[in-house]
């Protein structure tokens, strides 16, 4: 038996996506504003990335977070953010679990790089201003239980 989706699920998943949005926005302006670019900058060195890539990381957060929030490539565009998030999640982890330990854990990078990936195998959602399927998982999942002819007396 194959359950048909809800009517509402285009506004959840809208609601993922913007909520997503906001959330990559904050991650990129806690850059500019707390730690500042140089800052971070700093930062990336003293965990053994070039220093230049606070920059252009700042700008793809900022960038992918408002093209999330507005619905324009939002499957495309949370795919790219992939690694970046894997990258800070990566870094967190010798901090432990919870995010307010010293450095910050690594659940908080682990959840947006899920939310990322889900938003990614659902599409983009209601209201969003721009639609493609270029990079969208295809095909479909076969229902689970037997096929025909197996387990099952015709």
């Amino acid at each position: 038996m194959t359950s048909s989706p809800s009517p509402f699920q285009p506004l959840g998943v809208a609601l993922l996506r913007a909520s997503l949005g906001i959330m990559w926005i904050a991650h990129a302006l806690l850059k500019l504003f707390v730690f500042t670019l140089s800052g971070t900058s700093d930062f990336f060195t003293s965990i053994g990335l070039p220093g230049f890539l606070a920059y252009p990381v700042f700008a793809v957060e900022l960038v992918g977070g408002i093209a999330l929030l507005l619905g324009i490539y939002a499957r495309q565009v949370a795919l790219a953010l992939t690694p970046i998030m894997a990258v800070a999640a990566w870094v967190h982890v010798p901090n432990g679990w919870v995010h307010t330990s010293a450095g910050g854990g690594w659940e908080y990078p682990v959840f947006l790089l899920a939310a990322s990936v889900a938003l990614w195998l659902m599409g983009d959602g209601a209201a969003a201003i721009r639609r493609s399927d270029f990079m969208a998982p295809q095909g479909r999942i076969p229902p689970k239980g037997p096929r025909r002819g197996e387990g099952v007396a015709q």
